[in-house]
């Protein structure tokens, strides 16, 4: 089942960052994802799928954008190496 958001966006942003709706939409969610990976709530597995990105080149993403991928704890490493 696939879900869609509609997001109001003017054209004066558009314009401005010289994108087209869809190339906005898919900048958006890749925020959005990046975002709620950042804050634990999406694994970069989940992440990366949702994007449609590799997990390594998500991982880049989300570095570039200052994303921390271990909180030094246990559970964070044993959850991250799992996925190797």
């Amino acid at each position: 089942m696939k879900n869609t958001i509609e997001i109001e966006c003017p054209p004066e942003i558009l314009m401005g960052l010289h994108l087209d709706a869809q190339r906005f939409g898919e900048l958006i969610k890749l925020q959005a994802a990046i975002a709620l990976f950042k804050e634990g709530k999406l694994s970069s597995g989940m992440a990366a799928r949702w994007v449609h990105l590799p997990r390594v080149y998500f991982f880049m993403q989300a570095m570039q954008s200052g994303a921390h991928f271990l909180d030094d704890n246990d559970d964070d490493f044993a959850r991250e190496t799992a996925l190797l």
